[in-house]
């Protein structure tokens, strides 16, 4: 049994966290393998070596082939704007696209657990049910697919707990499916409902909607790193690359201390 620490100084995203725990050793092989059992069709999973400041990390890019044969990297570009090609999905279809699976029912909960977190949180910025709201941003291919790996990740480096830092949250704008919306996301401002955060004065979005839920529907606390045994560090790449700051994600993953 593992436990597992996100230090989040640049913040998180599903992207970041897929990265860092490829990075920590999660086989991509064996990955692809367990995704692949997911009913979703016209996507590939690509990664690569980066540097973030001197620092090197895993970036990882869901590739969607569009209905055009073209090939297009989804989720939130350089500019902050979310590129989704694909129709927006309400939580049941999530759910269902889960449940209809092959994969471990560990996974499939853990998975539907973080789906639920967003339809909670969209739910309560909109004034309407989960069983209405329209995940936009968070229901396309790449979302599912990162959600999804980081699941199956923790079950295959067998991570029994999870732990994170405090929150980072930027400023400005971002665009979305709704506008222009302030930074933090209304979204993911909900989500770190009852977790630590503080303001950085940084330019853009470091918490993202999927990367608040992830932890909201995972993590057994927050603070400074639990007493563990060291055994494997990783960095996961966001897309951008901030002058301040490598913007990485950090995991570490040991054997608990009693």
């Amino acid at each position: 049994m593992a436990i597992a620490y996100f230090d989040c100084f640049s913040g998180i995203s599903g992207d970041m966290i897929l990265g860092a725990l490829i990075d920590a050793g999660l086989d991509f092989e064996t990955l692809n393998g367990e995704l692949r059992k997911l009913p979703l069709e016209g996507y590939r999973l690509s990664r690569s070596k980066v540097t973030r400041q001197h620092i090197a990390g895993t970036k990882v890019d869901v590739v969607v082939r569009t209905s055009s044969g073209r090939e297009t990297i989804e989720g939130p570009g350089e500019d902050g704007p979310y590129h989704d090609h694909g129709e927006a999905r309400h939580l049941s279809d999530l759910t269902s696209v889960i449940e209809d699976s092959t994969l471990d029912g560990r996974i499939k909960r853990q998975a539907i657990r973080v789906f639920d977190q967003l339809a909670t949180a969209e739910s309560k910025v909109h004034g309407i049910s989960k069983q209405e709201v329209h995940l936009h941003e968070v229901s396309g291919t790449d979302a599912i697919v990162d959600i999804v790996g980081a699941s199956i990740g923790l079950v295959l480096l067998d991570v029994r707990q999870v732990y994170a830092s405090a929150l980072p949250m930027g400023r400005g704008f971002i665009h979305c499916a709704h506008g222009q919306m302030p930074v933090p996301a209304p979204g993911a401002l909900e989500l770190m409902r009852d977790m630590p955060v503080y303001h950085t004065g940084i330019e853009g979005e470091l918490v993202t909607p999927t990367g608040a839920a992830f932890l909201k529907a995972t993590a057994d606390g927050h603070g400074v790193m639990p007493r563990m045994i060291l055994r494997k560090i990783g960095y996961g790449a966001g897309t951008k690359d901030f002058p301040e700051h490598p913007n990485l994600l950090r995991v570490c993953i040991g054997d608990p201390l009693n």
